[in-house]
Parts: C-alpha cells; sequence; structure tokens
C-alpha cells in the first residue's frame, strides 16, 4: 500500500472519529429523552395523532412485536407501489408495473435495510416509487436497526426493569432528530457538488462523437433476422444522441449512506456522475456510512456509564477495518500477475472495474467501507477486483458486519460477541461470565449463539441450493470458482442485508429473487429478535459490582479477546466455502 492510500486512510479515519464525538453525545439525548422542549412538543403532537403514549415503556416482547408488524406492513406498501406504479402520479417516463417477484424482492429489501436491487433503478422505478416507496424505507429501516441497539443499551444500562423503551417513540425520535437534519444537510452538499435533484423527464442529448454499435436486422414485421447456421444477422448502426436519466437522486443519496441502506437511484450506483460526481462527494459519501456507526460506539460507552467501554468495542472494530483496508488495496495495487507476464505496466495496478476518478486507493477504501457496513453502495466492480481484493469485501459481511456495521446493527452484532468474548473468558478462568456488572447466564447464550448462526446458515444453505437447481446455475456468467464465488457473495451480502454484489451474476429470476428476499428477511428479523430478548433479559438483572476476578472489558487484552472471537466464531463457518471460491482462484491466478 503506497503512502498517498495510507493518507487517505488515516484522513478518514481522524475526520470519522472527530465527527462522531459530537454526535455520540446527541444520539445518547435521543436514547435517554433529554430534548428541547420545541422537539418535544413537536413529537407529542405526532404521538397524539397515533394514540401512542410515550411515557408507557415495553417488555422485549412487545417491542418486538411492534417492530415487526411496522416492518410488514412497510413491506406490504413498498410491494403495492411497485405493482401500481404505472397506474400513479409522477410517472414521467411512464414506467410500467413491476414484476411480481421483482417487486417482492425489492419490497423485502429495502424494508430490511439491504437494498439489494436486480433491477436497473433509472429504467423501473418511477420518481413516486423511488420517493414514497424505496426513499422513505431508507429512513425507517434505519431507525429501526438504531432502535434495536438503543433497547440492547438500556439493557446494559439498567437493572431490574423489564423496560426496553417504546418502539414507537425510539423510530420517532430518531427519524426525527437524528436522520432527517443529517441527510437534510448532505443532500444540499450533493447538489453543490453535481448530484441530481429534479423532476424532470428524461433528455435527449447531442454527443461530441458518433457512436458506433452493432443491433441485429430486423424483418418487415420487426423481428431479428437469422443466418443459414441460426445465428442473427447484425448490421452496424451510429447514433449521436443519449438518453440522460433525471429524477430526484440527492435527497435519496444523503439517506442511502447516511442510513447504511446502499443500492442507488442509478443502476450504476455511486459509480455513475450524476450519483457520485467527485472524488468529494465520494469521501464525504465513506464518511457518511460510518458516522453513525461509530458514533453509536461511544454513545454506548456514556450510557452504560462507563465511556472505556465504547472506545474499546470502537477500537476493536477500528484495528479490523484498517488490516481490512491494508489487505484490499495491497491486492489491487499489485494488479493480475498475468498481465504483467504479458508486458503490462505493473505498476498501474488493477484498474479494471474502477473509475478513473477516484482510482485504486479511494475505489479499495470505499469496497471495505461499504462492505463493513450494511451500506452496500459500490463505487467500482467488486466482480473485476483481483481475488483476495475481492474476498476482503466478502470477508466483512461474513463476520455478520460488525466492523462498524449498519446504523444500529454494527454495534449490536459486536455486542453480541462481546458476550460470548466474556463467556470464554470466564470458562477458561472458572468463574461466571459478566459484563458490566451482569452476569451471563444460559438464556443470553442461546440468545447470543442464535443471533451468531442464523446468518451463516442462511448462507450457506442458500448457495448450496443455488448451485445445485439448474435455476440458480443458469445465471452464473464466469464458471469455476468465479462463478461460485458470485453467488456465495450474492448470498452472503442478502443474508448480511448489504446489497452490494459481485454483478457478474444474473440475479434478476424468479428464483434467486424469492431466494434472496427470503435470505434478506430471515438475516435481518432472525437477529433482531434474539438481540431484543437479550436486552430483556438483561435489563432484568441487578448490576453487580466489580471485584478483584472481574475480566476487565475495556483494555487492550479485552480488545485482542473480542477480535479473535469475531475472527474464530465469525469466520470459521465460511472457511470451506470460501477455499471453494476466492482462495482457489488466487492459487490459480498466482501458479
Amino acid at each position: 500500500m503506497d503512502g498517498l492510500a495510507w493518507i487517505n486512510l488515516a484522513l478518514f479515519m481522524g475526520l470519522l472519529l472527530l465527527l462522531a464525538w459530537p454526535l455520540a453525545k446527541w444520539l445518547v439525548a435521543v436514547c435517554e429523552g433529554r430534548l428541547p422542549r420545541v422537539m418535544v412538543a413537536v413529537e407529542g403532537t405526532l404521538y397524539k395523532l397515533a394514540g401512542v403514549k410515550p411515557e408507557h415503556g415495553q417488555h422485549w416482547k412487545q417491542y418486538a412485536v411492534a417492530l415487526l408488524l411496522f416492518n410488514f406492513l412497510g413491506l406490504l406498501l413498498v410491494y403495492a407501489l411497485q405493482r401500481f406504479q404505472d397506474l400513479l402520479p409522477l410517472n414521467p417516463q411512464g414506467m410500467s408495473a413491476v414484476t411480481a417477484d421483482s417487486a417482492f424482492n425489492t419490497a423485502v429489501s429495502f424494508v430490511t435495510n439491504t437494498n439489494w436491487q436486480g433491477y436497473a433503478g433509472e429504467a423501473t422505478m418511477s420518481y413516486l416509487t423511488q420517493m414514497l416507496a424505496l426513499t422513505v424505507q431508507n429512513f425507517v429501516s434505519a431507525a429501526t436497526g438504531i432502535a434495536v441497539v438503543f433497547a440492547l443499551m438500556r439493557g446494559f444500562a439498567r437493572k431490574l426493569s423489564q423496560d426496553v423503551g417504546n418502539f414507537w417513540v425510539d423510530l420517532t425520535r430518531i427519524t426525527l432528530w437524528v436522520l432527517l437534519p443529517i441527510s437534510f444537510v448532505l443532500a444540499v452538499f450533493f447538489v453543490g457538488q453535481g448530484v441530481l435533484q429534479n423532476f424532470e423527464p428524461y433528455k435527449t442529448v447531442q454527443t461530441l462523437e458518433a457512436t458506433t454499435y452493432q443491433a441485429p436486422k430486423l424483418d418487415a414485421q420487426g423481428q431479428p433476422m437469422k443466418d443459414a447456421q441460426g445465428q442473427p444477422l447484425m448490421q452496424e448502426q451510429k447514433t449521436d444522441t443519449q438518453l440522460l436519466a433525471m429524477g430526484p437522486v440527492a435527497s435519496q443519496l444523503a439517506i442511502k449512506m447516511l442510513g447504511t441502506n446502499g443500492g442507488g437511484f442509478f443502476n450504476a450506483n455511486s459509480a455513475h456522475p450524476y450519483e457520485n460526481p467527485t472524488p468529494l462527494s465520494n469521501f464525504v459519501q465513506m464518511l457518511a456510512i460510518f458516522l453513525i456507526p461509530a458514533a453509536l460506539c461511544l454513545a454506548f460507552g456514556r450510557i452504560v456509564g462507563d465511556q472505556r467501554q465504547g472506545v474499546a468495542i470502537l477500537a476493536a472494530m477500528s484495528t479490523m477495518f484498517v488490516v481490512a483496508v491494508v489487505i484490499a488495496t495491497t491486492a489491487e495495487q499489485a494488479g493480475n500477475p498475468l498481465l504483467h507476464a504479458q508486458g503490462v505496466d505493473a505498476a498501474a495496478g488493477n484498474m479494471e472495474g474502477k473509475e478513473t476518478r477516484f482510482g485504486i486507493n479511494a475505489s479499495s477504501l470505499f469496497a471495505v467501507v461499504t462492505t463493513s457496513a450494511s451500506c452496500g453502495a459500490v463505487n467500482s466492480m467488486h466482480d473485476s477486483y483481483t481475488p483476495i481484493g475481492g474476498m476482503v469485501p466478502m470477508v466483512m459481511m461474513q463476520l455478520g458486519e460488525v466492523v462498524f456495521g449498519g446504523v444500529g446493527t454494527g454495534l449490536y452484532g459486536m455486542l453480541v460477541f462481546a458476550l460470548l468474548a466474556v463467556f470464554i473468558a470466564g470458562l477458561m478462568i472458572g468463574r461466571t461470565p459478566e459484563y458490566l456488572g451482569k452476569k451471563i447466564e444460559p438464556y443470553e447464550m442461546k440468545m447470543s449463539s442464535i443471533a451468531i448462526l442464523i446468518t451463516p446458515i442462511v448462507v450457506l444453505v442458500g448457495t448450496a441450493i443455488a448451485v445445485l437447481s439448474p435455476l440458480g446455475t443458469v445465471g452464473v456468467a464466469n464458471p469455476g470458482a468465479h462463478g461460485f464465488s458470485e453467488i456465495l457473495y450474492a448470498l452472503t451480502s442478502a443474508a448480511n442485508n448489504n446489497g452490494s454484489a459481485f454483478a457478474g451474476l444474473s440475479a434478476n429470476t424468479p428464483f434467486y429473487n424469492t431466494l434472496l428476499g427470503f435470505a434478506m428477511w430471515l438475516g435481518r428479523f432472525g437477529v433482531i429478535v434474539p438481540v431484543l430478548a437479550i436486552a430483556g433479559s438483561l435489563g432484568g438483572k441487578k448490576r453487580i459490582p466489580v471485584g478483584s476476578g472481574t475480566l476487565p472489558t475495556h483494555g487492550p487484552l479485552f480488545i485482542v479477546l473480542l477480535i479473535g472471537t469475531v475472527l474464530l466464531v465469525g469466520l470459521l463457518n465460511y472457511v470451506p466455502a470460501l477455499a471453494l471460491g476466492p482462495i482457489v482462484e488466487h492459487l490459480m491466478l498466482w501458479k
């Protein structure tokens, strides 16, 4: 990794920590309800209209039921808007209704904060669908993740209480006072950088040069003509015009990054010049992805009464993140040895699939950022990375996206691993494990096991189904190890609610839309429910004073133990599958 890459990484981490510190204080205030009177008055009106009593807390089961019901209703709404978009306004291009299987997949995707897109946004979704269905879900799905970690933090902080908060209050406050104001500022900034924000119809413009391309020759009935061998007859055509998509892009872009949603208004995502026009916009997008996850770590320390606890979690995340960036960037800068053997300049590295305005360093950093968090926005084609460079994003997702992770999901996932780490430490020294003054007993470990194992099961079983079914293998464009990697990446991305893709797999089929839809739903709520159960259990326990035998959970020893637990428990499940994909592909490349 060269000097510029190190400077880029250092600047990114420095600004991230600088911005996360004040935001953490505000997140604590929102979690604890310490808001200015005018804000209390505004949200109070909304509670009255909705029939919500904010002073009434909820048992974890009530909290979970409210969360699941809200998200299920959101799924129905997003599905309906897609199916009837041809009859609704704000559709200047006359987009037709989305097919049933694609609408199901997209509805699940945006409700679960995955934002997997098996379609081209500018060619499929009307402006109304983009705003009312997709952008709205970007807000509320992100708020759902933060609400869950708020409930878990209350479970650690409170004693002898079954109250983990009120889901409707948490959802309202997080949306109104955290996500909306920051998204507004980001949207204005992106517009200033050149990101589109309008409701104009698509524009046909004159190009500087005519483009020559091959197109099928058609008969009088408009059908492709074929030669004697049955192959289509091609003819050369020229065009000097191009259709440019318009739309309200900046408003969706801001929350898709801030809420670690991912996806994109355009099919090319953050590689599109109208969605990510400059190196500065690219850098700010990466900061937006990590901003709330980093701030939540610091907020956790404040809420449990020991800032060092949050710093320790943040240090573990940062360490793994930096190592991943170094590996991915180094692999991409090394390039393809087979091309070097044919005289290609090794100093150029692997620029395939990357935008020249970002280059290898910014592209590799973005790839690790977006897969460490549950974002999925991409500014380069991960399918074109070297085997090791492409494996790093895959591994970051397979760890459970606990290296910063999504808004809320990263922290509560890491705290589940922290419970497992202290449990292992307790077994080694012969003491009852405890974390932050709460005994970790069989119930917590059962729920932690479910939360940790649900996604590997969904990923590996789903991958097995796909590679064994003709419906799954027909969409693979690259046979062999790389084709397997594409399928493994798709299931990994779906079950871990990331949404990015290798992009070499044709996944917009009824088979993959259905399979990935169920993977996304189970990967999201199969983790949330046991995490809420842990929150309720911990909240009902008394806090134990720190003794001479208590394992310190804020020092370097615990950070190393936590990182080891994440790597051993989180990654070992996937090692055999990785050996069949990127690892064997790397060995074949360097043989």
